[in-house]
């Protein structure tokens, strides 16, 4: 397996839909990730061994910036026209994705936490194999 490198994210398109999200992504294939998503207070820790990603939208979910954590799979030159990024974390390493958004391992979980005074827009997860998906929404927490 080669090596995969840090990957900056593009700005991309986003739809919120009925049962669901739809990234557009720069090549002009999109992706849709089945919801509504769950709303969890400032922090997720996904279920081990799922494929991690954040995405981080503007306040009215109509464009934003989608990263895949600890993704061995893709080569950087798709993720560069597809315009995702990537984000590799080892051990306890722990990485901003987006200001107030920040990602650990924990064993063989990621943990996405937002700090929602900080973000300017929403902060979504989904945490996905073969098997099932997962989707979340880091929202503030009551005051």
């Amino acid at each position: 397996m080669s090596m995969r490198s840090n990957v900056a994210p593009s700005t991309l398109e986003v739809d919120l839909v009925d049962g669901g999200i739809v990234v557009h992504y720069l090549d002009g294939r999109e992706a849709f990730y089945h919801g509504p998503p769950k709303a969890v207070e400032k922090s997720i820790t996904t279920p081990p061994g799922k494929e991690v990603h954040v995405l981080v939208t503007d306040p009215d979910g109509i464009e934003g910036v989608m990263t895949y954590v600890n993704d061995r799979n893709t080569h950087d030159d798709i993720l560069e026209t597809t315009g995702v990024g990537r984000v590799m974390l080892e051990g306890t390493d722990e990485e901003e994705l987006f200001p107030g958004v920040r990602v650990s391992t924990e064993a063989y979980s990621i943990r996405v936490e937002a700090e929602p005074a900080m973000v300017d827009g929403r902060v979504f997860v989904f945490a996905e194999d073969e098997m099932s998906e997962h989707a979340y929404e880091l929202v503030a927490g009551e005051a």
